[in-house]
């Protein structure tokens, strides 16, 4: 047993059987570690379960007004108040192969020995059927895209990213000292982009851990505000609600990283809205005549 010191951050909603599966993977893993798991108080007895079955997961409850940013952010305040070498943050949807941790855990002793210890290891995701890339590291379309990323494939080598989903992420302490908790500005997503940008603001590095470390299906557009089949009205009410771009969160992010014309980004996912749904009805109508 090689013995880390290591917290596993993990937050849950409503997903019972998913984060069974995700705690089953990870306790498969040969490695010493606390686990940290906020349930936000889900209706389908997932707390229960936990308890039931892995007694020893340092269960805690939400309200239910955590969501993605506010779970994680309390598990990782939870595990710096004890203080632990590394904290590895882990969606429940993701399930890890055997190797997993001990893979990221090794590509950061190996990045530490070439001189670089305030480092991320990103771990990288695949779809469990198309076995096609879901999540992991991030670099930049261009210098002129500042806030528009695409994903990199994993090689055999590590590989630098500029920041990262929020999957399967290893950090070390050092790096949690330097860059703190996830920014509460963010109560739902964009904290995992902002924490790898903050991060090499700081002087830290990303780094795109070899291979895959496990499977996690991609979310899906359908019903989300990118979605143009939907109407107008129900796309510009899901863009501006927590789960879409938040006007005021998205502004946060776009100013902290999108240089001197941040607000040409922020303006930009509400004029696609209006725009790709209005030509959207355009074609209708041309199909129509």
């Amino acid at each position: 047993m090689n013995h880390v010191p290591l917290a596993i951050l993990i937050a849950c909603y409503n997903r019972r059987d998913q984060t069974l599966k995700c705690l089953q993977a990870l306790y498969e893993q040969n490695v010493s570690c606390d686990v940290y798991l906020v349930d936000d108080a889900s209706s389908d007895g997932t707390s229960d379960a936990v308890r039931a079955n892995y007694p020893t997961v340092k269960l805690i409850q939400g309200k239910g007004n955590l969501f993605w940013g506010g779970g994680m952010r309390l598990a990782f305040s939870e595990a710096l108040k004890v203080g632990y070498d590394y904290y590895l943050w882990l969606n429940d949807d993701t399930t890890l192969e055997a190797d997993a941790i001990a893979k990221l855990l090794d590509t950061h002793h190996k990045l530490a020995s070439q001189g670089y210890p305030n480092s991320i290891v990103v771990g990288s995701t695949r779809d469990p059927v198309t076995k096609k890339p879901t999540y992991g590291g991030q670099v930049r379309y261009n210098r002129w895209r500042r806030l528009k990323f695409k994903l990199v494939e994993p090689g055999e080598q590590p590989q630098q990213c500029q920041t990262m989903n929020g999957n399967c992420v290893l950090i070390p302490a050092a790096v949690a000292e330097k860059v703190g908790n996830i920014d509460d500005a963010f109560p739902h997503q964009l904290g995992d982009y902002d924490y790898g940008l903050r991060a090499r603001q700081k002087g830290c590095l990303v780094w795109i851990a070899p291979g895959y470390i496990g499977t996690c299906s991609r979310n899906s557009y359908s019903g989300s505000w990118k979605d143009s089949n939907q109407p107008l009205a129900k796309r510009l009410e899901k863009v501006f609600s927590l789960k879409g771009m938040e006007p005021r969160e998205w502004k946060i992010y776009t100013k902290r990283h999108g240089g001197i014309f941040w607000y040409l980004y922020w303006i930009f996912p509400y004029l696609r809205v209006i725009i790709s749904s209005v030509f959207k009805q355009m074609d209708y109508s041309s199909t129509e005549l």
